[in-house]
């Protein structure tokens, strides 16, 4: 079987930049084994997978070791897809995922995704969490297997480790205010389970980020970082109990591959 594969530049506008995910496209549902081993092969932080479904299209996400029940980055890049090869010729399109109905349309800064807010609850950091860490918290918050912790600007920008070697499908988000440009700046360190080390530009830790920020900040919009190697632009805004994250995607390779 030969499918298309396109790979995708996201949170970037320009290639090398942003965080790369694969974008399959499906014919008919293939078994999890199958897609668990091409986004193996692919290895990068995540694979889509996408499947024409309901006037839309069912969407999910794989890491090299995992699949996983959001993932930002990878929705923009499979938008990208849809409506930069003429694939898709509406107004908007619908993604139906693990993490409910996510739509997603062309705007003036790229692509507008509208997410659900994740709301944290504070929390101590977990000993072995903060062995690996050394950094003082300012504010400690836990959404499902994610630790939102909350330090100075030079303490995220200058953090040399790239690792938070620990079992888990979660990971720790550094994150803080930011003096310049943007409004907040991140990092965010995997566990074992999701077979990345650092995630170069996560949109789903900006559900929880614009949560936490956007009430600190006394803003709804936000305008944020994610301050990896590559390096990624993200602007949120927060309606409700959703976010809208918006950011730009660039398609660095076109292909087939053969299953």
């Amino acid at each position: 079987m030969t499918l298309s594969l396109y790979q995708v530049d996201a949170f970037a506008s320009q290639p090398f930049s942003g965080n790369p995910a694969a974008v399959v496209l499906l014919e008919k549902p293939l078994p999890d084994s199958t897609l668990q081993a091409i986004a193996a092969e692919n290895n990068l932080s995540e694979t889509a997978y996408l499947l024409p479904e309901n006037n839309g299209y069912g969407l999910r996400w794989f890491t090299p070791t995992i699949e996983v029940d959001l993932c930002g980055h990878a929705t923009l890049a499979s938008a990208h897809v849809l409506f930069s090869e003429g694939i898709w010729q509406q107004d908007s399109v619908e993604f139906f995922t693990r993490s409910g109905t996510l739509t997603v349309k062309p705007n003036s800064q790229g692509y507008e995704m509208d997410f659900p807010l994740r709301v944290g609850e504070p929390c101590d950091l977990p000993a072995g969490v903060a062995q690996r860490l050394p950094v003082t918290p300012l504010h400690v918050d836990k959404f499902a297997e994610d630790y939102l912790v909350v330090v100075d600007e030079a303490t995220v920008l200058g953090f040399e480790q790239n690792f938070i070697d620990l079992p888990g499908a979660g990971g720790v988000i550094l994150s803080a205010q930011c003096s310049g440009d943007y409004d907040i700046v991140s990092r965010f360190f995997c566990f074992r389970d999701l077979g990345i080390v650092e995630d170069p530009v996560t949109g789903s830790i900006h559900c929880q980020l614009a949560n936490y920020w956007g009430p600190a900040l006394a803003k709804q919009a936000l305008i944020a970082r994610q301050a990896s190697v590559r390096g990624g632009e993200l602007h949120l805004q927060v309606e409700g109990q959703r976010v809208l994250i918006r950011g730009q995607a660039v398609t660095y390779l076109k292909g087939d591959i053969v299953v």
